[in-house]
């Protein structure tokens, strides 16, 4: 990567909440310009007026700052390239409008959807790739205004004149070389007045001096059509690089069934910011380390030469390894805020801290961690089939041993199993996981000691009694 200071953006339609392979596009473009020293651009193309909403927008900004990502210029901060939406661009839109038609670059076409669907179809069924056959490129003045009497309303089109192939140095793919009999003329403005893609991605890029285009490679296509619309306006043309895009763990395209496709849904399931962008600078990019990273180390981590074309896969196994690696970085007051009011109205207030560094290792979401408050201090839920297991198998016998060991209040897991070992002979998971199943309702989890600390002798005696009435049920001996 050369050095010197990138200008690099991120450019989404406001039409959705931000799908994650678009949130990994913004983290690409912003540590592109990070480790460069340059700037980071944001810019809401909400050209389609009907699917375009603010409450779109106002939630991409919510969730791309939740997720730590800051940029240099954007809609909430302004900057000296504004504005930053592409529906308060229009006049600037119509002065290259007006400079390609007047160079002969651009013409109004008057076919119609039926009609260009009929085109295409003749065109695929004679085997050439379809394109717009030209068809309103030589119209005269008196033909355009007959189709204009009848209430056609045309779209603009950019005229591809024959020629040299289009060819540029892609920054993760290599040289890449389009013929231009391929590309055919296309519509840069629509026929409602809004500007198509090609035009205004293009035309705000250079008038923004973005430098640096880092996108996915569905836009390769894209990119040689913008090129000579660049080109014919006299306007520089920034740098492209199209990486590999993310596909589910099975290689199909990214979707629901992959696990959530959108940054809010992430967020909504409790996923944490360090743990999505430690993920994300591991899809499609080699990092040079696999250790945990701080959002302000990735920088110096991240190279355009280390973008791959393979397909970058989505694995929710691994994002969990990372959401893991960020619920131990958490503090005790961030911890807290995941317990919510029910959580800590069952904690006692000076138990908060020691319950919260006991069960972090065992913890993923908030959920999880409203599940542990239960087992030290609410009500379990009825045994699971293991669990019950390990209860009918220690039998009465095991079970009145502990409830005796209680009868002192200081009792230690150590005075428990003592007393159970000594009226059982049990030892080993024998001795340990019926305790464990009585007392926390599960096989898995802390310290079984550290956690009886944590519970009050009632806690613990009723746990045991019904743990003793379980197994007497079963065995059919009286309820003493």
């Amino acid at each position: 990567m050369e050095n010197m200071p990138a200008i690099t953006r991120f450019a989404p339609s406001p039409t959705g909440y931000v799908h994650v392979g678009n949130v990994r596009t913004a983290f690409f473009n912003q540590l592109l310009a990070r480790c460069s020293g340059g700037r980071f651009i944001l810019r809401s193309e909400d050209t389609d007026a009907e699917r375009s909403k603010q409450e779109y927008l106002d939630a991409l900004l919510a969730d791309l700052h939740w997720l730590g990502l800051r940029w240099d210029e954007g809609p909430d901060c302004g900057g000296p390239s504004g504005p930053y939406c592409q529906s308060e661009r229009s006049g600037l839109y119509e002065v290259y409008y007006t400079r390609l038609i007047d160079s002969g670059d651009a013409y109004p076409c008057y076919c119609s959807d039926q009609e260009l669907k009929l085109s295409r179809k003749r065109q695929l069924a004679s085997g050439r790739p379809p394109r717009y056959a030209g068809t309103c490129r030589h119209l005269g003045d008196q033909e355009r205004a007959d189709k204009a009497a009848q209430g056609r309303v045309p779209v603009l089109r950019f005229k591809v004149t024959a020629g040299d192939s289009v060819t540029f140095q892609d920054l993760v793919r290599g040289e890449q070389v389009f013929a231009r009999d391929d590309i055919g003329d296309f519509v840069i403005r629509r026929a409602d007045g809004s500007a198509a893609f090609f035009f205004s991605n293009a035309v705000d890029d250079a008038l923004m001096q973005v430098s640096h285009v880092l996108r996915g490679e569905d836009h390769v296509a894209n990119t040689p059509r913008q090129i000579l619309l660049l080109q014919a306006l006299d306007l520089s043309v920034p740098r492209y690089g199209h990486f590999s895009l993310m596909v589910g763990d099975d290689g199909a395209p990214l979707s629901k069934r992959h696990g959530a496709s959108s940054l809010r849904e992430l967020r909504l399931a409790g996923y944490l910011p360090g743990a999505i962008l430690n993920h994300f600078l591991r899809l499609g990019h080699k990092a040079d380390i696999d250790d945990w990273l701080d959002l302000d180390q990735m920088p110096e981590h991240f190279n355009i030469d280390a973008l791959g074309r393979a397909p970058a896969r989505y694995d929710m196994d691994q994002l969990r390894h990372w959401q893991k690696e960020a619920v131990m970085r958490l503090s005790i007051a961030e911890l807290e805020d995941w317990l919510g009011d029910s959580g800590r109205a069952l904690i006692p207030p000076e138990q908060t801290g020691a319950f919260l560094e006991l069960v972090r290792s065992n913890v993923l979401f908030p959920a999880d961690l409203q599940a542990w408050v239960d087992v030290l201090y609410g009500d379990l839920p009825k045994p699971g089939e293991s669990e019950q297991e390990w209860l009918q198998q220690a039998g009465s016998e095991f079970f009145r041993a502990a409830l005796a060991a209680l009868e002192n209040p200081a009792a230690t897991l150590k005075d428990l199993t003592d007393a159970v070992k000594t009226a059982t002979g049990a030892k080993g998971k024998q001795l340990f996981m019926p305790l464990r199943a009585a007392l926390t309702g599960r096989t898995d989890g802390p310290g079984l000691q550290e956690m009886l600390v944590l519970m009050s002798a009632d806690t613990k005696r009723k746990r045991l009694q019904e743990a003793l009435a379980l197994g007497q049920k079963h065995s059919r001996e009286p309820l003493i």
